[in-house]
């Protein structure tokens, strides 16, 4: 098979597609033909080294976490797959022709999703749903800000707030204040606006997808016994708060929750906007046009 590897660490040229072994399901796995992956700020992170201290990699490596594609052939002891079907998963390696995950590790792909899209949903998904339920563990009548709202993860975090039945600020730039009333938050906040900062009351919880400075500002807004749970780790400032629970969240994979999150997508309950589709081979030119920021998401065709 065809792949993306990485022999060092370094900028998008360090990025080789060349021929690699196929590799081969095992007991309780499944190999997948993949048809998409997509681009995490956390793969160009690994690639260049920034990541290394949480995410050692053995080089040469093929990295991706999302992953859509075909069930090529199914390992001893997998029940529910069978060869055909168009499946989803957060897994590894996923920047490659061919890639073995586990069965548990997979849902299928509802049938009114396509294929291609559902490779933008897994890690930015599970991660925003997961900020939510085991970050902030909001409860009903509860209000929550989620930063970086208009982002993958924040779309979904928003959303997830809301099945909770929570009150939900959308936190983004001046610039997206337009794209956030796509959202179904109950209020949206310019978070570079100092102004309406200032405004904002004490929260019951912060879901953080931002990081930095912005960050240590929204922490100073929780009220005491409350919680800020981020994806990017503790606030700087999380010792001058000792009364707000500090929650660091990694995603981890949930088939089911996976599944229920794409079903809720297509029922158009929340998006995931896509802004281009690029071949596997242009892997690194992908991840520079990624690393400059944006809203939607960059898809690699296999």
């Amino acid at each position: 098979m065809r792949a993306v590897v990485l022999h060092e660490y370094g900028g998008p040229d360090k990025l080789k597609y060349e021929v690699v072994p196929d590799p081969v399901a095992g007991r309780g796995e499944v190999l997948v033909r993949v048809v998409a992956t997509s681009i995490n700020p956390i793969d160009y992170k690994m690639r260049s080294g920034e990541a290394k201290q949480h995410f050692p990699l053995e080089l040469p490596a093929i990295i991706g976490r999302d992953l859509s594609g075909i069930v090529r052939e199914v390992g001893e002891r997998v029940s529910g797959f069978a060869p055909g079907d168009k499946v989803m998963g957060f897994a590894t390696k996923t920047y490659a022709e061919l890639v073995v995950v586990k069965a548990t590790d997979l849902a299928l792909v509802p049938e009114k999703l396509d294929p291609v899209h559902a490779a933008a949903l897994p890690l930015v998904a599970l991660t925003g749903e997961q900020l939510i339920t085991r970050g902030t563990k909001i409860q009903s009548g509860q209000t929550v800000l989620v930063s970086g709202a208009v982002g993958g993860v924040g779309r979904s975090a928003v959303w997830a707030a809301k099945k909770a039945g929570a009150i939900v600020i959308a936190g983004v730039r001046k610039s997206q204040l337009q794209e956030a009333e796509t959202l179904k938050a109950d209020h949206i906040v310019a978070l570079d606006d100092s102004a309406a900062m200032e405004k904002i009351g004490f929260l019951d919880a912060v879901a953080d997808a931002v990081g930095g400075q912005t960050a240590n500002k929204l922490l100073a807004k929780v009220k005491p016994g409350g919680v800020f749970a981020s994806v990017l780790g503790p606030p700087t400032d999380a010792k001058l708060h000792p009364t707000v629970r500090v929650e660091a969240v990694k995603a981890v994979p949930d088939a089911k929750t996976l599944r229920t999150l794409a079903e809720d997508l297509v029922a158009g309950q929340f998006a995931i906007p896509i802004d281009r589709m690029v071949p596997l081979a242009e892997a690194g030119e992908a991840q520079a046009a990624a690393a400059k920021g944006g809203i939607g998401k960059i898809l690699l065709l296999a």
